[in-house]
């Protein structure tokens, strides 16, 4: 709230009243976004009715992804709300800092601007006050590490922030946030050495960049794709393998319960230990010493099943209604899946039905598969007979 404020005063120092309307707006809506609609529904129903039914309470214990005692839900997000409001009060001082002491902004401008990039970066918008994003900073750490550590973090959930917050010790730590933290560890390394590797001797992006500025721009491009959608380079000029590795990237997207949209990496993760097991003949999918469920495995099947071919049909789809290639397409649609809002220039050109389309799917995403999921399975029934078990043929 801090950094809203400071923000909003910041910007009617600039332009005055009329400048305020759609700036509050914007950024409104960015916050409310970012911290979930069902937490916010949530947190407004115990607050005028101290209680919530069964049916809000399933579905905001699926928002918030942790698995919690009714009674312990007000507490919960409160602690959501202070690590929040804390994370981004600490990016936009750090970003105050270096827009004045190294980019010699105004202090007024310099407060507008860390205030609304403090916002937008913890809350994985990637909504920039730039027209070419953060280009102007490319080469400077200062500004682009600490916005990279702040999407990142706010991409883990919120159920590990508050495994953070309450300080719980690592041997206790949940095997949500083992798997998440493990997926995002392996992600942020893969990610950027493949950018760097595709891009080194492109001219039109790396090539020319000196080789801390190439490896701090290949950081950057290959984390954000997964959760911000901020950039610093022409995103249009990557080359084709590039923009592939970085839809799979969007696809995935960042941790369950976070800012971002995507299939999220524990999703990913337990495709990636159900094949494990299958490859080393094991009867059961383990991970980190605990067996996961059948059901598990299942759900993860449905929502990783389900995203491809809405994020396959959408882009077959935009392709149908303009001229671009099915690989810029299957960017835009795994961009506006993934909630990330990385673009190659096509967005703008699109038809409005095209323009439709990506609307949707970026619905489609921040919502996630697994409320419809959990909506479902809220009238799940038990049968009490089994089918006699046969097996297909597969391969």
């Amino acid at each position: 709230m801090a950094c809203l404020l400071v923000a909003v005063v910041a910007r009617l120092h600039i332009g005055g009243l009329e400048a305020i309307d759609d700036f509050v707006r914007e950024i409104v809506l960015v916050q409310v976004g970012g911290f979930g609609i069902m937490t916010i529904g949530s947190a407004l129903a115990l607050i005028t009715s101290r209680r919530l039914g069964l049916r809000q309470r399933i579905l905001a214990q699926t928002e918030l992804g942790a698995d919690v005692e009714i009674g312990e839900m007000r507490s919960l997000i409160s602690a959501i709300a202070r690590f929040t409001l804390a994370a981004e009060a600490v990016l936009a001082v750090t970003l105050f800092v270096a827009f004045t002491q190294r980019h010699h902004m105004p202090a007024g401008r310099a407060a507008y601007e860390a205030g609304f990039h403090a916002v937008t970066a913890w809350n994985n918008a990637g909504i920039s006050l730039h027209a070419n994003s953060l280009t102007a900073y490319s080469n400077d750490p200062v500004v682009l590490v600490p916005i990279s550590a702040a999407f990142v973090l706010g991409g883990l959930g919120f159920p590990i922030l508050v495994e953070f917050v309450r300080r719980v010790p690592r041997k206790r730590w949940a095997l949500n946030t083992r798997i998440t933290l493990l997926a995002t560890a392996v992600l942020l390394v893969v990610g950027p050495l493949l950018v760097l590797a595709l891009e080194w001797r492109n001219a039109r992006t790396l090539g020319p960049m000196s080789v801390p500025h190439k490896a701090l721009t290949a950081w950057f491009h290959g984390a954000t794709p997964r959760t911000a959608g901020f950039h610093t380079i022409v995103v249009g000029a990557q080359h084709e393998p590039t923009l592939n590795i970085e839809t799979a990237l969007m696809f995935i997207g960042a941790g369950p319960a976070s800012t971002s949209g995507g299939i999220k990496v524990t999703t990913f993760a337990v495709l990636g230990f159900a094949m494990w097991s299958e490859f080393r003949g094991d009867p059961d999918v383990n991970a980190f010493g605990r067996r996961l469920s059948l059901r598990t495995v299942r759900q993860a099947m449905t929502m990783a099943l389900l995203a491809v071919g809405v994020v396959f049909t959408s882009a077959i789809l935009l392709s149908s209604v303009s001229h671009f290639s099915f690989t810029r397409t299957l960017f835009e649609s795994a961009s506006a899946f993934g909630t990330t809002g990385l673009t190659t220039g096509v967005t703008s050109a699109m038809p409005r039905f095209g323009q439709w389309v990506l609307l949707l799917m970026m619905l489609a995403g921040r919502v996630g598969p697994m409320t419809f999921v959990s909506a479902l399975a809220l009238r799940e029934t038990q049968r009490a007979y089994r089918f006699a078990e046969e097996r297909p043929i597969l391969g």
